[in-house]
């Protein structure tokens, strides 16, 4: 069966529209980065999330052919799930020139006045579309096999004059798949259901002897991921569920995959499966005026910096991918006031109230709230209260991304102060027994922090 497309219910279509912001994001995540040059080191090792790549090219030892989704939801009599399938398929350009009588012969590069022409990897959107009905998807399920054949093409570059200087050839390698969907009714007062939609790639590929990597992605699902929909049911957040949900959301398993709601108006209609890790209700930031491929957070730093490439590698950005083109254009028509909405924003404000109200200290300064005392406060470690000049044999956990404090595993310390940050996390600062600079770390106020998971207590303080 060739590719798949459905006419989906007002309800749900109006849930994907919501959704697909967020999704595209994750469909083009690393896409192309900065400076957006297909010569630059971080673009040529490309497509690291959501790959789906042949099964041949797995059994080599490669990368996966297939992701699984789990999660839980409350259909209703007669509801009907929508599921699409979204994914990059690799599409290879080369670049050609023409010759003086009349054909063309492979180039590397293809200099012209407004952008430099090169060999690239194009990602060009898929999308299958199923639309079941739930009653369907008890015991073995549905499986859904979708064809997307192999196609190519040519497109002229004219010159000036309108004569061809050359031409860019795409192809397009066929691309097997299939989705398979079941559910199985939970025990329970409630009428919950654990979905189970996976995905794989079934491509047939005989590689040649050695291939790598880029020749198993002109056959690979790239940056795959799922939108799923109940046109009257509802979805359970799988990362924080109500209390009745939570053992059977615990027993899903998600390979590949991390499902999130994603339903406008924090509705709980629409699940998004990503292949990276998100929260409930993703969302971009509105001050983004477009797609940069990186993190939203960066915007003000990346479209300065692209601003400020030469025109040279501004030429070879546009000759790159289009996508790279527009991000060069949009850098460079920001007006001043746009550019300043980027430099930051205040998401939400609480009131201060108490004793730190009218302070000259700000906010988070322990000094300001009277009912934390660094000095003086305790927190119960192994069942034994821990606080200043407590004695503890320090354990610093896997979590920890500062690599000496892993050195410092099996030590014994001293407790200077339990301290509280705004986020409510508790940490302890100490001092390393037989460090030669002890006293001038706590002289100067320096000190090492650990969590009270990371320290065995030694003795009562």
């Amino acid at each position: 069966m060739t590719g798949l497309t459905v006419e989906l219910p007002e309800g749900i279509e109006r849930g994907f529209s919501a959704a697909r912001q967020i999704a595209d994001a994750v469909l083009l995540e690393g896409y192309v980065l900065y400076p957006y040059r297909a010569s630059a080191a971080k673009n040529r090792l490309r497509w690291q999330f959501g790959v789906l790549v042949p099964p041949e090219y797995t059994r080599q030892g490669g990368e996966h052919s297939h992701q699984r989704t789990e999660c839980v939801m409350e259909a209703r009599q007669e509801d009907r799930l929508a599921v699409e399938l979204r994914f990059l398929r690799v599409q290879r350009r080369t670049v050609e020139r023409a010759t003086a009588g009349g054909g063309f012969e492979s180039v590397e590069r293809l200099e012209l006045a407004d952008r430099v022409l090169v060999e690239w990897d194009e990602g060009v959107e898929e999308r299958i579309e199923l639309l079941v009905p739930v009653d369907e998807l008890t015991g073995a399920g549905v499986q859904r096999e979708f064809r997307l054949p192999g196609v190519g093409g040519t497109e002229l570059v004219p010159d000036e004059q309108g004569g061809a200087v050359g031409r860019l050839v795409r192809r397009r390698e066929q691309v097997d798949g299939l989705v398979r969907l079941r559910i199985e009714e939970l025990p329970g007062p409630y009428r919950a259901q654990r979905l189970t939609a996976e995905v794989e790639n079934v491509s047939a590929w005989t590689p040649r002897r050695k291939a790598g990597r880029e020749e198993a992605l002109a056959r690979s699902l790239v940056s795959a991921h799922l939108l799923l929909g109940l046109e009257h049911g509802r979805f359970v957040s799988a990362t924080d569920p109500p209390e009745w949900a939570r053992p059977a959301v615990e027993r899903c398993r998600n390979d590949r995959t991390w499902p999130v709601l994603a339903g406008p108006d924090g509705g709980y209609q629409v699940m998004l499966s990503s292949p990276i890790i998100l929260e409930d209700h993703p969302r971009i930031a509105p001050e983004s005026l477009g797609t940069l491929y990186d993190a939203t957070e960066i915007d003000e730093i990346l479209a300065l910096r692209t601003a400020a490439l030469t025109e040279d590698e501004k030429r070879e950005a546009r000759g790159t991918d289009d996508r790279a083109g527009a991000v060069i254009d949009l850098a460079e028509s920001m007006p001043p006031e746009v550019l300043e909405r980027l430099h930051g924003a205040v998401r939400g404000l609480r009131e201060i109230t108490g004793a730190g109200a009218d302070s000259e200290q700000p906010w988070w300064d322990p000094g300001v709230d009277p009912d934390v005392d660094p000095e003086r406060d305790q927190v119960l470690v192994d069942g034994r209260h821990v606080g200043a000049g407590s004695r503890v044999l320090l354990r610093p956990g896997r979590r920890r991304t500062d690599a000496q404090d892993l050195f410092l595993d099996g030590r014994t310390a001293v407790v200077e102060a339990v301290l509280h940050d705004v986020d409510g996390s508790v940490h302890l600062a100490v001092t390393v027994e037989d460090d030669p600079g002890a006293d001038l770390w706590r002289a100067q106020g320096r000190f090492r922090y650990f969590q009270p998971d990371e320290v065995t207590p030694l003795e009562e303080p």
